[in-house]
């Protein structure tokens, strides 16, 4: 099954991001044969941000995503990548910028589409 999870708000503040990944954590843990892409846009590239310090006992953001890494693909939108003056030597090895036509395409082949 082919899931493409869409994120838009930024990695703290709000917990979209932060509920977001917790369920692709879990759709990696349960579908064995699902193809996970998250694809971050306009404040949710900022998730991406490599060196992320949170206080302990505060989710990290940063850390959530590593398994969406290892075990599906992470897309950056670039255009808003470059709107937050975020280059790509700034975010999570494994991470690659994209761009809307990118998107576009993984909407159009997914299975199921969430938008966080």
């Amino acid at each position: 099954m082919r899931l493409l999870l869409i994120f838009n708000d930024q990695p703290y503040g709000s917990e979209r991001s932060y509920n977001g990944l917790r369920l692709a954590g879990n759709l990696l843990k349960t579908e064995n044969d699902a193809e996970l892409t998250v694809f971050l846009m306009g404040d949710a590239v900022a998730c991406a941000k490599n060196g992320q310090k949170t206080p302990d006992g505060y989710y990290n953001i940063e850390r959530m995503l590593k398994p969406a890494v290892r075990k599906g693909r992470v897309l950056l939108c670039g255009s808003c990548m470059d709107a937050r003056g975020i280059r790509v030597e700034d975010i999570l090895e494994g991470c690659t910028r994209s761009t809307l036509d990118e998107l576009t395409m993984l909407t159009l082949e997914a299975d199921k589409v969430i938008v966080f």
